[in-house]
């Protein structure tokens, strides 16, 4: 009897990280789970089975226990989850509590703080500890895996994000536009101040375009009105979003997945964050990290006058679901 594995994913990045290995496994060989996490931002064509998160005030508990109490693998043999989220986290306990094989896509990222980023490291070290199947994005998510005695195989395999990217690789350039993203939960403290620190630097550099997709977290709704020098838009689909980012100049940001797909596009990314679980793109240049928010000037006024890097990327080449696919049939996965 033919093998039968399950996709999970609950976020927009994880899907898009998750796509290009849905797409090489045939439909009879795989159900694709959607766990409502980013109930908006998802088509309903892309999943075969959905959990339906309710609302609640206690948004991350509720994620787990109604993933948990609802999703059921009684009809696949292995579990592919990737990522660092809630949803991510309660599908690799459902998996693991109902004796399924777990492979854990993009594994051994770390900051080694519990803090930043939050929640998200502690949840990627616990769903590496129980996976069967560790894949590594990188050389450097290898070691901290072995360091930490993981009881699962290890492969490194590139990050899968960048396989969409491939095809633009020779497009890009360098433009005057520098866009901006800043939701992490461990900014929205001190939001305002991030963004006026921006506006600031947008006003003295009127030769450049900032531009903010915004969140659609009320916090950062609120204080988008800062902004009297920085285009304040929609949010975009990824698609279009990477159409800005292969011509930016720049980018500033506190997210995981640009610091990849800046550093593939071999663009500037400035971190706004005190760690990264990336630090690859630190040594090739790719990556400077500003951790509070009155440093962004001089950093900018830096990477201005100085903006243009061309090194090997170092989180992937653009072929990792390939890669992933033969892994899973060495491993008679599939």
């Amino acid at each position: 009897m033919k093998k039968r594995i399950a996709i999970c994913y609950g976020t927009r990045p994880e899907y898009i990280k998750l796509k290009k290995i849905i797409n090489l496994i045939p439909k009879s060989r795989r159900d694709v789970f959607f766990v409502g996490q980013h109930d908006k931002l998802i088509s309903k064509n892309i999943f075969s089975k959905k959990i339906t998160i309710l609302k609640s005030k206690k948004r991350l508990d509720s994620i787990f226990a109604q993933t948990i109490l609802k999703i059921n693998f009684n009809k696949v043999d292995s579990v592919l989850i990737q990522g660092d989220t809630a949803s991510a986290l309660a599908c690799a306990i459902a998996a693991f509590n109902q004796g399924k094989k777990i492979i854990y896509l993009e594994s051994g990222l770390r900051s080694f703080d519990f803090k930043n980023p939050f929640p998200e490291e502690g949840y990627r070290q616990m769903i590496s500890r129980i996976a069967d199947i560790n894949l590594s994005p990188t050389l450097l998510s290898k070691k901290n895996l072995l360091n930490e005695s993981v009881n699962g195989k290890i492969y490194v395999t590139g990050n899968t994000a960048l396989d969409n990217l491939i095809s633009l690789k020779k497009e890009t350039s360098y433009s005057n536009i520098v866009p901006i993203t800043l939701h992490r939960r461990e900014n929205l403290k001190k939001i305002n101040l991030w963004f006026r620190s921006i506006n600031n630097i947008a006003k003295k550099n009127k030769n450049l375009k900032f531009i903010i997709p915004i969140h659609a977290n009320p916090l950062i709704l609120k204080n988008s009105k800062i902004f009297t020098h920085v285009k304040v838009i929609k949010n975009l689909e990824h698609e279009k979003f990477i159409n800005i980012l292969k011509n930016s100049r720049f980018i500033i940001t506190d997210s995981g997945g640009i610091q990849e797909e800046g550093s593939f596009f071999n663009k500037k990314v400035i971190l706004c964050r005190t760690k990264t679980e990336r630090p690859e793109g630190i040594k090739t240049g790719h990556i400077l990290i500003c951790k509070r928010h009155y440093d962004l000037p001089a950093i900018v006024n830096n990477v201005v006058l100085n903006y243009k890097v061309n090194k090997k990327c170092p989180y992937g080449d653009g072929y990792s679901s390939k890669r992933i696919f033969r892994i899973l049939k060495k491993e008679k996965i599939l």
